[in-house]
This record gives structure tokens, C-alpha cells and sequence, in this order.
């Protein structure tokens, strides 16, 4: 153990502290596989109280330290270079799943979050399309899904927060219990606390998924009819995707509708303008476990070929609606299918930003914005082709930005503009940061 370590080794904790080298290595990647810092130490906490014993600890000795959930951040968002990584992992219980809300350790996935609630019938209102992400990291960016046009993102969601801030004390905060941390919190990148436990609504779970799939002929195309979908409210699930092709781009909406026995969709009803042909549109009927995870298969595959562990420079980008049009013809004006890498697409779908309320989650000042991710693998050891996929992201958001778009925290984007990042949510953040004993980032 380092020597600096040495009084926090022998703080009696529930969980341990290691500098086994195991744990120090997957402490020192992500999903990104781009980025690689590794720490002195990793923390397995067994309760808040070793986070705050931690913490207090760090705070007195300038330890940089820092929450890791599933490691899937894209460009070391959860890495402490020779500081402390906490592996929130074993904090997964569940607990009080409700009528209403459920309450959970934010080590949880979202995935064992759905599994125990969708029991009672009940689940959450936003799910990202992949499971397999922790509770406290997506609350800590902000989480979005195809259900965020009707619900926002999973940071709205959220009725109560538990954390330890950045000076090791151990807080419980809501909108009207310490309302100044709760919104630090939330999408707050964790900057102001490590969160612990996190009470989220939920709403009625669906039996079953009718979910609806068919190809545009043009991503404008593509948009337009995403736009119809969208102010008419017809689908739950709204998303799409821009995918390499034998011809070139193939460009799929994908839509869905939840629905209980006996109700049964009108598949006719649900594709008016959308199509002439039924038989041309992929229709799908699932149990809603199955929808909410269909990206489980993709994770096996991906393992199998060895593309999970390939540097994924994803680029996540919140454009105007007036702007989308635009903004993609020139993305895809420069780009080919092997930018994306061989399991690489586009994701692409529209919102309304009436329901995003929380503060520092930053969306385009636009009624409706869209989503437009690059989903990108690399390949592995190839240095100067990531690099080139990082300039590039970076010039998108410059772009974006430039039309008043914002970008999704997680992407994999030479970033430090954080005061025009979070506009007039900055003297905020600023104002809590100093409050409770964070370090306002460059």
C-alpha cells in the first residue's frame, strides 16, 4: 500500500481498500479503451460511511478521487490518475420499490433496477437503450432514452438523492431538502459528491412492446417523419438509426408502442404516412423485458469479436431541430462507413426539451432538440486512427456548438469549455462547488 495510504489502511472499514493489481488495472480503463490513468488505490465500499471516511481523508491530502460505477465512460471520466477510484459496484441494493418510486444504491444497474420493479408492474420512465450502466453514473450526466420525448431525462425523474460531499459528510437532499446539492448533483458530473442512493418515480410497466422498424429512403426523410412521430405523439419509444450499408447509408426508424392485454396496437394506425406497404415495415411484438433489453444480445456479440474491448470514440451531440438538417448532411457529407468501424452507426431521434428540468443537464434553446451520436469502434492499436476520430468529434461540436447545439457529457471530446458548457447554470455550479469543498475543473 502507498505510504500516503498508510493512516486510511487502518480506518476500520465495511468494505476494503486494495492496491491489488487487478484492481488497479480495471480501475485504469473504461469502455472508451482510450484513455488509461491509473490510481493508488480502489475503494469497495460496504456502506456511505467508508465513502465519507475517504473523502474526509482525500480532502486533507489533495488525493484526487473519484466514483466509478460500470466503467462505461468514454474518455476516463471515472479515472484518478495516483488518486483513489471508488468502485461503486457493491452498493447495488434495491430497496422500497413502490407504487410510485423505488429506491436504490446507485451501484445498481439499470437492468436489476427493471428486473425488481417491473415484478410490481411498475418501471422507470427513462431507460437508456443499454442496461448495463449504474444508477449513479447515468444520474450523474443525465441519461436519455426513447422515452425522453415524453419524460426527459432519468435526472427528472429523480425524487430524492442521498451523497457524500466532496468534504466527506454524508447528505441527503431533494428539490426542497437542500435543493442547492440536489441540482449539483444531477447531471453534475460529479463534481460536488459522490451520489449513494437515489429515489426515482415510476411509472406503469407495460406487458408487452410493439415495436416497428422500416427504412427511409434519405436521412431527411429519416428526420422528417421523426418529426411527424414526434408532435403527434403516436409512439412511446422514438428513435432512429443511420447504418453502413452494401449500397451505402440505409437510414431505419425504429418506433415503438406499449400496450397491455387484452388492447391490441393497430399496426395500420401506427404506420399511416409512414408507409403503403406492411409488409415492407419489420414489426416486432415482445415482453417489455425483452425491449427494455435488446441491446444484451448486441454485448454478446461484441465480446465474442473482441470490438467491446476496441477504442469507442463515440461522439454525443444535442442539436437544434432547426439545425439538424443541416448538421447531418455535412456529417455524413464527410463521412464513410469505415469512420464508424464495423459495429459503428448513428443514432439519431428527436425530443421535446419542455420536460428537461434539470438545471445542469444543457439541451439546445430550442422547443424540440435532436440526438445525434456517432457510435464509433476503432481499431485496436492503431493510435493515429483514434486520434484522427477524436479531432473529428471535436471539430462536430465546435460545429454544433456554433449553431447552438451542446454536447452529452460521456463522449469521447477534448473538452474544457466548461463555463459556455453549462451557460447561466455556471455561477450555480460555481457557487456549490465552493460550497462543498469541490475544485472547479479547468
Amino acid at each position: 500500500m502507498d505510504s500516503d495510504l498508510g493512516d486510511l489502511a487502518a480506518i476500520r472499514l465495511d468494505g476494503e481498500l486494495t492496491a491489488a493489481p487487478e484492481a488497479l488495472a480495471l480501475a485504469a480503463t473504461d469502455f472508451g479503451h482510450i484513455v488509461a490513468r491509473r490510481p493508488r488505490a480502489v475503494l469497495r465500499p460496504g456502506s456511505a460511511t467508508d465513502i465519507a471516511a475517504v473523502l474526509r481523508f482525500a480532502a486533507e491530502r489533495g488525493i484526487p478521487v473519484v466514483a466509478r460505477g460500470c466503467g462505461h465512460s468514454g474518455s476516463g471520466q471515472a479515472q484518478a490518475r495516483d488518486g483513489i477510484v471508488i468502485d461503486m459496484t457493491r452498493l447495488a441494493r434495491i430497496q422500497d420499490a413502490g407504487a410510485d418510486r423505488v429506491t436504490v444504491e446507485a451501484g445498481a444497474t439499470w437492468a436489476n433496477v427493471v428486473r425488481a420493479t417491473s415484478g410490481h408492474g411498475r418501471t422507470p420512465p427513462v431507460l437508456t437503450d443499454y442496461l448495463g450502466l449504474s444508477v449513479g453514473g447515468t444520474l450523474s450526466v443525465g441519461g436519455l432514452g426513447g422515452t425522453s420525448h415524453r419524460y426527459g431525462a432519468q435526472t427528472d425523474t429523480v425524487l430524492a438523492l442521498e451523497a457524500v460531499t466532496a468534504d466527506g459528510r454524508q447528505r441527503r437532499c431533494s428539490a426542497t431538502e437542500e435543493p442547492e446539492l440536489f441540482h449539483a448533483l444531477l447531471a453534475g458530473l460529479g463534481q460536488c459528491g459522490v451520489i449513494t442512493r437515489a429515489t426515482v418515480r415510476l411509472v406503469a410497466a407495460p406487458a408487452r412492446v410493439r415495436r416497428y422498424k422500416l427504412y427511409c429512403p434519405t436521412a431527411r426523410h429519416l428526420i422528417e417523419r421523426q418529426r411527424l412521430l414526434l408532435h403527434e405523439h403516436r409512439f412511446d419509444h422514438l428513435q432512429g438509426q443511420i447504418l453502413p450499408g452494401e449500397q451505402g447509408w440505409r437510414y431505419l426508424l425504429e418506433a415503438a408502442t406499449y400496450y397491455t392485454p387484452p388492447g391490441d396496437p393497430d399496426d395500420q394506425a401506427a404506420l399511416t404516412g409512414l408507409t403503403a406497404d406492411l409488409d415492407s415495415a419489420d414489426i416486432q411484438d415482445l415482453p417489455y423485458w425483452d425491449f427494455a433489453d435488446r441491446l444484451a444480445d448486441s454485448e454478446v456479440v461484441l465480446r465474442q469479436t473482441g470490438e467491446w474491448w476496441h477504442p469507442h470514440p463515440w461522439s454525443n451531440l444535442l442539436l437544434p431541430d432547426t439545425a439538424t438538417d443541416g448538421f447531418l448532411d455535412r456529417v455524413l457529407a464527410g463521412l464513410t462507413p469505415a469512420d464508424l468501424g464495423p459495429a459503428g452507426l448513428l443514432l439519431v431521434y428527436p425530443f421535446f426539451t419542455a420536460p428537461l428540468g434539470t438545471p445542469l443537464f444543457r439541451a439546445p434553446n430550442d422547443a424540440v432538440a435532436f440526438l445525434v451520436a456517432a457510435l464509433r469502434f476503432a481499431p485496436p492499436d492503431n493510435p493515429e486512427s483514434v486520434g484522427r476520430m477524436i479531432t473529428t468529434n471535436r471539430r462536430w461540436y465546435a460545429q454544433a456548438r456554433d449553431l447552438g447545439g451542446t454536447s452529452y457529457p460521456a463522449s469521447t471530446i477534448p473538452f474544457r469549455d466548461w463555463r459556455d458548457h453549462y451557460g447561466p447554470a455556471w455561477p450555480a455550479l460555481a457557487a456549490a462547488k465552493k460550497r462543498y469543498g469541490a475544485t472547479i475543473p479547468g
